[in-house]
């Protein structure tokens, strides 16, 4: 169960393989499909060095806050 599963009580999501990724991000979504396959580790480095606080830093408290 991943990160987005467990706080929207969905036991399991759609499966998709690389290939419906890669067809479908771009025609579907207009993204680049390496997003979804692989992920970013994106700092926001702007709003770091202008000492911004988030108030939920971490993906599990903001979608549990989202779902309450």
């Amino acid at each position: 169960m991943n990160n987005l599963q467990k706080p929207f009580c969905m036991p399991i999501g759609l499966p998709a393989v690389e290939w419906m990724v890669r067809i479908g991000a771009p025609l579907i979504l207009r993204t680049d499909p390496e997003f979804a396959l692989y992920g970013r580790d994106v700092i926001p480095q702007r709003l770091v060095d202008n000492e911004f606080a988030f108030q939920f830093a971490e993906l599990d408290t903001a979608s549990n806050n989202l779902y309450k």
